[in-house]
């Protein structure tokens, strides 16, 4: 893959590679294993649905219109589109998604060619050809990659049609679902109001008063947890939490369309306290991702709409912006708290400091653009010395792109092996507890932290 393994360091992969996928947390969507119907195409498959593969072409002059990335209904031509990424393969040399998107062509797809504007059109062939196999359909691929379980991420408004099908299917693959509530939170979101109608009719609560929409937000969480729900998840890009003493007040502004982007920045704080009480209540472990300026492509916003590749990292102030909600909530041992960050410079100064203090925190793994050989180097060597691994949240591939999480977790387990080994060279500790840490940075932690125990 990327680097050769030797001695130690070959020693403690050999004895975490084989062992079971837990994917807690990712996008993939739940329809493939409930239709568990064929992919449709390579370029489909492959390019259209991977904004790691896309942002580096639009980078280099190539349009999202070329790429199928157009809004919903345009339609693009897949073998062109698969052409344009073969065309411009050079263009990913030193970044993961060469070596992820390498490993599915050999590992994955059988593809014993290099791809290359030459090769493309027989690549495309010989992978339409395998997609139409049924062992190259979802469920299969599911069983094939060993996966134990695999989380979504869905709203909260979702109707979890889709996990309900699987339950009911007699397949035994676990897909479980994540609770995503940002657009029924975010007073500043644009389908705000809209959101809140739905949840209303959702759960016939009277969202009128503070008091009815916190029930209603239960309900929902109650609804996932039956599905097999185990964690939360939230994407915010500024840190800030606060306890409102009276959030109906701020509540009622928004409602009413008379609340500033402050007062709606203000009852987002306090909801997250909100959140983590509740979680204190029902048991599912809240994710915090944060340090995303999103869309600041304005023009790609308006032409393509949302999450189309110029999202970009912000430094961050976790020590303050999270301090009212651990004040209130952050000694209780039963809560669990996964802080994910796209500022790197936050893992030693304060990640890493605050997990080895708080209860309830856990740092995650290196998320987004740092989710590299050299961003899990970096990760370890920033965050170990102060929270230990103990305190860490595992492994979770966070994709969208099915095909790449056998290649994403074989990455950080080399990542693991190699880090390891450097440990026990240094004389920190000895082999025998470089493996035992080996499977748990691998599997036991992701399994303890997202409460995915079988």
């Amino acid at each position: 893959m990327t680097f050769n393994l030797k001695g130690m360091a070959e020693d403690l992969y050999i004895g975490i590679k084989d062992l079971p996928i837990v994917s807690p947390h990712g996008h993939c969507d739940p329809k493939w294993f409930a239709t568990d119907a064929p992919f449709p195409n390579p370029a489909e498959l492959l390019v259209v649905p991977d904004h790691y593969v896309f942002r580096m072409l639009f980078s280099q002059g190539v349009s999202l219109t070329e790429l199928g990335v157009g809004k919903e209904g345009a339609k693009t031509d897949p073998r062109s589109v698969f052409r344009t990424f073969a065309a411009h393969w050079d263009l990913f040399l030193g970044t993961p998604t060469r070596v992820w998107m390498s490993y599915v062509l050999r590992e994955t797809l059988g593809i014993s060619q290099e791809l290359s504007p030459q090769s493309a059109d027989a690549i495309y062939d010989q992978i339409s050809e395998k997609l139409a196999r049924p062992e190259f359909r979802p469920r299969a691929l599911f069983d094939k990659f060993d996966i134990e379980v695999l989380a979504t991420t869905d709203s909260a408004l979702d109707d979890l049609a889709y996990h309900t099908d699987i339950r009911q299917s007699g397949w035994g693959g676990r897909v479980v679902p994540t609770f995503r509530p940002d657009g029924v939170l975010d007073g500043a979101d644009p389908e705000f109001l809209r959101n809140l109608k739905t949840l209303e009719a959702l759960t016939n609560c009277d969202l009128g008063h503070f008091d009815g929409y916190l029930n209603a937000l239960r309900q929902r969480r109650a609804f996932f947890v039956e599905l097999g729900c185990t964690a939360t998840d939230h994407g915010i890009e500024q840190v800030h939490t606060e306890w409102l003493d009276d959030p109906d007040a701020m509540y009622q502004r928004l409602r009413r369309k008379e609340g500033t982007p402050q007062d709606a920045r203000r009852f987002y704080g306090h909801m997250l306290i909100e959140m983590a009480q509740m979680s204190v209540g029902d048991g599912l472990t809240m994710q915090i991702h944060a340090g995303s300026k999103r869309n600041t492509n304005h023009v790609v916003m308006r032409e393509f709409g949302r999450d189309k590749g110029a999202d970009i990292p912000i430094a961050m102030d976790w020590v303050n912006g999270f301090d009212a909600l651990l004040n209130r909530v952050g000694n209780n041992p039963d809560l669990r708290v996964i802080l994910f960050t796209l500022d790197e410079g936050t893992y030693a100064r304060e990640l890493a400091p605050m997990a080895g203090h708080w209860p309830c925190l856990r740092i995650g793994p290196p998320w987004w653009f740092h989710d590299s050989p050299a961003g899990i180097a970096r990760y370890f060597d920033q965050v170990v010395e102060t929270a230990g691994y103990c305190n860490l949240a595992g492994f979770n591939d966070d994709t969208r792109a099915f095909l790449s999480i056998p290649a994403r977790h074989d990455l950080w387990r080399r990542g693991v092996a190699l880090h390891l080994a450097d440990q026990v060279s240094r004389g920190y500790f000895g082999k025998g507890d470089a493996e035992k840490t080996a499977r748990l940075l691998t599997t036991d932690l992701a399994r303890q932290v997202y409460g995915l125990q079988s």
